[in-house]
């Protein structure tokens, strides 16, 4: 679409800036400091200015600087002047942006924007006002202005001809590109800075495209014995009954009464409850309260969640890396083999091949830790439910005899063995210095680098191929072995580094960190995998030495790892000796969750009150807690409890969302997923992130800010703290589907 732009670059009347008048010819100039200049300050005679922070008073939260491929700088504001303090310039025009965020921006109104810039030197530079997001499209822009000691205001008519964006990022870009400036370090001096709208007669009415059902239930579906629960809201206590009816006849085939009221403080919903669990009989419904108010239509069937199952098993093959991915298999999803170049080691020259692995969540990067726990999960899922899958999900391996979760688990074993180095340390991860564009995996070209050891990763990755060892044992002996063998090499590095300082990433990298200060719960797992698959007697003193004190929080995510490791040393013949309560720290943890879920919230889910980026993790792995403790008691709430967190993420939440992508009446359309954005087709089978009460991004805080915790979801490619996925948020998802199949 192309957008109708009327420019209009002013100069100041005082000191006319040659380089503006000789088409970016950078002529040799006196510098002047720009605010000692009587400059003539030029503003549209119209309403409210909508730049967050723009009277430069002070410093303010919307504004900041991004940095990549070489470029460093930072900014202040004082005197109602924004300094900018550009140390290096980098190498691409964006290696220095200058921005500010979560600025609403109206389709079809009209817009004028006026900035004073000037530098300590002569150059260009782009001003833009684009999506934060995706190709970072431009809704207006300004190209090559050139600037220099004397003050210069640049103005820019424009209407906005795309949909209304709550949170457009308006940037100088400053960087250097392709050092054809020849820039060093210098500064740039902004004032009377101001975005304001001047006609709005073009406007397009917004909507509010958040809905919210006021009868919440599992959009999917429940099996014949389930418990099936909606959650009511409404401000009216007139409804007292409900019935369930035919999606395809509309007949009533259950009626029933809806229990008294709740309110629940995350989600601020006084809800009540329809209990339909008697309903047993295969079928598509609704629930329908005496206020006619209708639910989305549900199934009920033996097997209802097989294609849920399948789906969210596939995403890891739509998400590997290294190999093409044939349209027989991938579908839409077909690519060439991606990120083959061999890897530089970071600070070094020498190049790995480190190829392979899965892409960890919307961006290209691999990491160890997060790939230790969504193989684990996986491994758990087969270990504990081999009847729950099959050999013939539609991927390269299907038909070879083994069931094709294994087959999945192993393309990122493979992976893992190359992160190892010689010394039996493990490799943090292996990205660019910066995240990849929003292009398909083959079109990446920054160079790869292979970043250090940690301790976390090899804890890890000795935890993860203990298990490995023990799982395909029966399968492949060879491959069992070399698990096992690279395990112990593992073992042996953490020692000798266990007192290092974790990773953290260097300066000029700015992809995911999976930054971790307490590696005791790692390795933790990695004792008790390593006992209950060899039953070593070497690892008994190394029991002892853990310090459970240290271990912040009990759980299954990347960063707490514990859960695992009591689970392991639980479920071993003939356990380890030890002082340490293992036992009676899962069943704490445990016991919490079922009293959470099955009476101390409105919707069943296991968080309370604030929820964390990747909140539906939390969740996941919640049931999945659950779960592993019905398997060592048998007590049937566990399980109750864990098939709870199944239903929120399938639509009984305060979002009124099925969270798994191509599931549901109302699920994601438009997750920040490289390839669903590239291909403008959002991939099947993914569980997003969920609600995050932090709000920790621009899109998030732009649309979010003052809803209750519980609802802080949107919907959008911008909101990578809301709707980004990963392959360790599928792989707890891929557990649930399988124990409660």
């Amino acid at each position: 679409m192309m957008i109708k732009k009327r420019f209009r670059i002013s100069v100041s009347v005082l000191a006319v800036n040659a380089c503006l008048l000789s088409s970016c010819a950078l002529p040799q100039m006196t510098i002047v400091r720009p605010y000692d200049m009587a400059v003539q300050e030029e503003k549209a005679d119209t309403d409210t200015d909508i730049l967050p922070g723009s009277d430069l008073a002070q410093k303010n939260s919307s504004w900041g600087v991004y940095t990549e491929s070489g470029g460093s700088a930072s900014f202040d504001v004082s005197n109602k002047t924004l300094t900018l303090k550009i140390a290096s310039p980098g190498k691409v025009g964006h290696a220095v942006q200058l921005y500010c965020d979560r600025i609403k921006l109206i389709q079809g109104a009209a817009y004028r924007f006026s900035a004073e810039i000037s530098s300590d030197t002569d150059r260009y530079f782009e001003w833009r006002i684009q999506i934060n997001g995706g190709d970072y499209h431009p809704y207006a822009d300004l190209e090559k202005v050139c600037i220099g000691p004397d003050p210069v205001t640049v103005s820019s008519d424009f209407t906005m001809e795309y949909p209304t964006d709550p949170a457009a990022r308006m940037c100088f870009n400053l960087g250097d590109a392709k050092s054809e400036q020849k820039l060093g370090a210098h500064n740039i001096y902004i004032r009377n800075i101001s975005l304001v709208m001047t006609d709005d007669s073009g406007a397009v009415k917004e909507e509010d495209m958040r809905e919210e059902a006021q009868i919440n239930l599992n959009q999917i579906g429940y099996r014949p014995g389930d418990e099936k629960r909606a959650v009511i809201r409404s401000e009216s206590d007139k409804q007292s009954t409900f019935t369930v009816t035919s999606a395809d006849t509309g007949e009533s085939v259950y009626e029933g009464r809806i229990t008294d009221g709740i309110t629940f403080g995350s989600s601020g919903d006084r809800v009540s409850y329809a209990d339909f669990s008697e309903l047993t009989k295969p079928g598509r419904y609704r629930v329908v309260t005496d206020n006619k108010e209708e639910s989305y239509e549900f199934t009920i069937a033996d097997d209802v969640y097989e294609g849920a199952l399948v789906d969210s098993q596939k995403m890891f093959y739509l998400q590997r890396c290294g190999m093409d991915l044939d349209e027989e298999y991938a579908g839409d999803f077909a690519h060439r083999a991606c990120h083959t170049d061999e890897a530089r080691v970071y600070g070094g020259t020498r190049y790995v091949d480190v190829s392979g692995g899965w892409h960890d969540a919307g961006d290209y990067g691999r990491y160890t830790v997060p790939a230790a726990k969504a193989v684990a999960d996986l491994l758990l899922s087969y270990e504990l439910f081999p009847d729950s899958f099959s050999d013939d999900n539609g991927i390269p391996e299907s038909g070879n005899g083994i069931p094709d979760i294994l087959d999945e688990a192993r393309y990122e074993l493979e992976w893992l063995f190359k992160m190892q180095q010689s010394d039996g340390g493990v490799c943090h991860k292996v990205t660019g210095l910066d995240f990849d564009g929003f292009v398909m995996p083959e079109d990446c070209k920054e160079p790869l680098y292979l970043f250090p050891e940690s301790k976390t990763a090899t804890a890890d990755f000795a935890g993860v191929m203990y298990m490995a060892g023990r799982v395909y044992r029966d399968i492949d002996e060879g491959f069992s072995a070399k698990c096992i063998a690279c395990a112990d090499r593992a073992v042996d590095a953490y020692l000798l580094h266990r007192d290092d300082a974790n990773f953290t990433n260097p300066a000029d990298v700015n992809t995911g960190e999976y930054g971790d200060g307490c590696s005791v719960d790692e390795f933790l797992w990695a004792i008790c995998e390593g006992y209950r698959t060899t039953q070593d007697k070497r690892f008994s003193p190394l029991l002892e030495t853990v310090d459970l004190s240290k271990i912040k929080n009990d759980g299954f995510g990347w960063e707490d790892m514990s859960g695992y490791a009591y689970y392991a040393y639980m479920s071993t013949k003939n356990p380890m000796k030890t002082k340490l309560d293992l036992e009676g720290r899962f069943f704490a943890m445990c016991d919490e969750l079922k009293s959470t879920a099955l009476s101390g919230e409105a919707y069943g889910c296991t968080i309370t009150s604030d929820y964390p980026w990747g909140s539906n993790m939390t969740v996941a792995n919640n049931g999945m807690a659950l779960l592993l403790a019905r398997s060592i008691t048998g007590n049937a709430d566990y399980e109750r409890a864990a098939k709870r967190q199944l239903d929120y993420l399938f639509g009984t939440n305060a979002c009124s969302y099925c969270f798994l992508t191509g599931y549901g009446t109302q699920s994601p359309n438009d997750p920040h997923h490289r390839p669903s954005v590239a291909l403008k087709k959002c991939m099947k089978g993914m569980l997003v992130g969920g609600p995050d009460s932090y709000l920790e991004d621009p899109y998030a805080k732009a649309v979010l800010s003052g809803l209750p915790k519980a609802k802080c979801y949107v919907d959008s490619m911008q909101s990578y703290s809301c709707n980004e996925i990963t392959i360790y948020w599928n792989s707890p998802l891929v557990f649930l589907l399988a124990g409660l199949k």
